[in-house]
């Protein structure tokens, strides 16, 4: 399950794990201009981890997740 709301000056996603435990921890990602940023809550050190992605890294990334194994460059539009 996953939810989509429009900020001022992002869109962010939060991923809901469903299914048989253990589950995993809401995932929180935000879209802005410049970045996306990818969070999720540790409950093991309690704390909020966070990555940020350029969006050339996220562009790279959704390509990736169908390519098989090797080592790729994407061509720009």
């Amino acid at each position: 399950m996953f939810s989509i709301e429009h900020e001022f000056d992002s869109t962010v996603v939060t991923l809901v794990d469903e299914g048989e435990a253990p589950l995993q921890e809401d995932i929180v990602v935000n879209t802005f201009a410049e970045c996306i940023t990818v969070e999720q809550y540790d409950p093991r050190e309690d704390r909020v981890n966070k990555i940020t992605l350029s969006i050339s890294q996220m562009r790279d990334l959704a390509v990736a997740i169908e390519m098989p194994e090797g080592v790729y460059q994407r061509a720009e539009d």
